[in-house]
């Protein structure tokens, strides 16, 4: 297959560009940046139309994960960063799709499992689970967020490309055991003796193994019915306590100091981050994937705390 990736630099997309390559793809990056990499990189600014558009005719995937790091405080500037760089790539994307005699077939575009509302109280699947922004007292940085999202939906299905097939990727935290990703964030916590409950600890957290991410991914591309927005992310969502017990006991620590809300939020600033990706609650389960068969390698935490581990050991990640 011919399957060109958008941000094809950051973590997912460096996970996407290797597992294709490797199993003999003709993969091609977008990137800011000129790259020595095995696979093809091209060179774009996401904003506007120029060779890179040429990449796109006859492709069979179009993969967009291009976006600002989230991990940085949401200040006026960084604000305006994220959200554009996601609205403004989606937008180009659309236009130069549309001008494809061969567009491709599937657009598979990056969303977030953010958009949900903060949710303890019942599971949230793509078909009845409710978007957030309007519940009574939400922090003003996940009201960003969630607009952020919401609106990165919006550019993607608004784009007028009638012959290609369009799924957003709403996902879960991507657990991997490479050194950056939020695993390996948590597991230092954990070897500190720091990696107690968050908080309440009663907020849910939705996870997926990047083998099963990969396997979904492959398995959206395969199935020409799905359309519309997936949710990639684990059926099981536990709560943050037992989360972190379960990471806890796969490390053998004994015990983890819980930290309060107030702590998470003066680590936060010292850190430069925010602390909405330990805090909201995220009840999200796989509703579609799991009526279209898909079977997760890893559906419970526990196992793929113990096997991300391993993995991490094993090549000193």
């Amino acid at each position: 297959m011919r399957i060109v990736i958008p941000g094809g630099t950051g973590q997912i997309g460096r996970l996407l560009t290797r597992h294709f390559y490797e199993r003999g793809d003709d993969v091609a990056v977008l990137s800011r940046d000129a790259l020595v990499e095995p696979w093809q990189t091209v060179v774009w600014n996401a904003r506007d139309l120029d060779i890179w558009a040429g990449e796109l005719e006859g492709a069979d995937v179009l993969i967009n994960l291009t976006g600002r790091s989230v991990d940085c405080r949401y200040t006026p500037t960084h604000r305006k960063e994220i959200k554009e760089s996601r609205v403004l790539s989606t937008e180009i994307l659309g236009e130069a799709v549309a001008l494809c005699r061969r567009p491709p077939q599937v657009w598979l575009n990056a969303s977030t499992a953010t958009i949900y509302r903060h949710a303890l109280d019942r599971e949230i699947d793509e078909i009845d689970g409710e978007l957030g922004g309007n519940e009574p007292g939400l922090p003003d940085t996940w009201r960003f967020s969630i607009d952020v999202a919401k609106s990165w939906e919006n550019a993607f299905f608004h784009a007028q490309t009638p012959m290609t097939r369009k799924v957003a990727l709403r996902s879960a935290m991507t657990m991997s055991p490479v050194d950056g990703n939020v695993f390996s964030v948590l597991l230092r916590l954990v070897r500190m003796g720091l990696g107690g409950a968050a908080g309440p600890g009663t907020q849910f957290m939705s996870w997926i193994h990047e083998e099963d991410f990969l396997r979904a991914v492959d398995f959206l591309i395969e199935h020409d019915d799905f359309e519309g927005p997936v949710n990639l992310a684990s059926p099981f969502p536990i709560p943050n306590q037992e989360f972190m017990r379960d990471l806890r006991e796969a490390w053998g620590a004994d015990f983890g100091i819980d930290s309060a809300r107030w702590m998470l939020e003066a680590g936060a600033f010292f850190l430069r981050t925010e602390t909405e990706l330990i805090l909201k609650s995220r009840r999200v389960v796989p509703r579609r994937l799991l009526e279209a068969g898909f079977e997760f390698l890893f559906p419970d935490w526990p196992e793929a705390a113990r096997n991300l581990l391993f993995a991490k050991r094993r090549h000193r990640l």
